[in-house]
């Protein structure tokens, strides 16, 4: 293949980016309006809570087998360590940059995720429709480039939430934690201790009740002290214990965010594509509720344009100014487009060595696609306020 129809086969995807990246720049202009702040806001709701669930669970049950997970077990685990090794080299940046800290989890999110997601989706079926495509035949290319991006669609959407969204929680609550007392509003002061106050609320514990003397109190807290020792501490139930440790675990990890739409959907996605008797009611021209598949593909469809067109109109803020500096955001740029492709040739080459990884260049292609996507946190991170 000629150089420069290599050139047109990559370029071409990633044009398609461009332009919708950039119509939702001129939406969002101030002199346009249509994607202002508010409608911004209220779009990015729809596809949060519709768009992308329906994109990831009908891609995953359409394409996904039981047979072609067990082929792509690998995936999950090379997806995983593009986000340790991200976050590994933003921390690194982080220590080296001295970044404010108001900046650590945005910094880790875009090393750590970049813009694993829907991308994918965009660049595999542009690439194998393209004429001088080097996967082959354009249809069968086609179909299994839809099954390798659904699965790292899904894989990204739950590691975004149980990964990088802990992660910025974690910081943004150091944050918070390590905040001036001068920080705070004026009603969130504790009040000024007059004399009244005191004499109503802190004196008050500190003296006797005037019905008992010194010598009965202390010998009522050595009798009950007594009576505790002598009963011992008692036993708590097992499954009570269960029980705290899961609410406990509950409100450490925040599993509200855990369980977002979108890894619903890849779950929804996964069992009807691996449950041989689901499938086929519901996948294929001869299923019987297929029009239930039809509908979230439809739905599924405005996903990719939608959440590319609202990345485009955020940028508008950011060409207004931004306090990021630019040796932060070369360093970004360095880690996502050179570092991690770098480290992702090596994995990927090791790990075909091993016989880890089928011989299938399309889907070795995919592996090492994971490492070299742009350094952009999906828009659902950047609004989880309206989550």
């Amino acid at each position: 293949m000629k150089l420069l129809d290599l050139f047109i086969v990559a370029f071409i995807p990633v044009l398609k980016v461009l332009l919708l990246t950039a119509l939702g720049l001129f939406l969002a202009l101030d002199r346009v309006d249509i994607l202002g702040k508010e409608a911004r806001k209220h779009l990015n709701n729809v596809a949060f809570f519709v768009f992308n669930p329906a994109l990831v669970a009908s891609s995953l049950a359409k394409y996904i087998t039981l047979k072609s997970i067990s082929l792509l077990w690998f995936m999950p685990f090379n997806v995983l360590l593009t986000f340790i090794i991200g976050s590994a080299l933003g921390w690194i940046l982080l220590k080296i940059t001295k970044a404010p800290s108001d900046l650590w989890g945005l910094v880790l999110g875009c090393c750590a995720a970049g813009n694993l997601g829907n991308l994918p989706l965009i660049i595999i079926p542009a690439v194998c429709k393209e004429r001088g495509s080097p996967f082959g035949d354009a249809h069968t290319c086609y179909n299994q480039g839809m099954a390798y991006s659904a699965l790292s669609m899904a894989i990204g959407a739950i590691y975004m939430w149980s990964y990088v969204y802990n992660i910025m929680r974690i910081c943004s609550n150091k944050r918070s934690e390590g905040a001036k007392p001068d920080d705070f509003t004026e009603s969130a002061k504790p009040a000024v201790e007059t004399a009244e106050n005191l004499s109503n609320s802190h004196l008050g514990s500190l003296l006797p009740l005037k019905s008992s003397s010194p010598r009965e109190d202390h010998l009522d807290h050595l009798e009950l002290d007594q009576a505790n020792i002598s009963e011992g501490k008692p036993k708590v139930p097992l499954l009570e214990k269960i029980k705290q440790f899961f609410q406990t675990f509950a409100m450490k990890t925040n599993l509200r965010k855990l369980f977002a739409p979108s890894t619903i959907g890849a779950v929804v996605g996964f069992l009807v594509g691996s449950i041989p008797q689901v499938r086929k009611v519901l996948i294929g021209d001869s299923a019987s509720l297929r029009v239930v598949e039809d509908s979230a593909s439809l739905l599924g469809d405005a996903a990719i344009p939608t959440v590319t067109i609202i990345m485009g109109a955020n940028l508008l803020k950011g060409l207004k100014g931004s306090k990021i500096h630019l040796t932060l955001m070369i360093g970004i740029l360095v880690i996502r487009y050179i570092a991690l492709p770098i480290v992702g040739v090596v994995i990927v080459k090791l790990a075909i060595h091993l016989g880890l990884v089928k011989s299938n260049p399309l889907y070795q292609f995919v592996l090492l696609l994971q490492f070299a996507l742009p350094p952009a946190v999906k828009s659902v991170i950047s609004h989880e306020a309206s989550y």
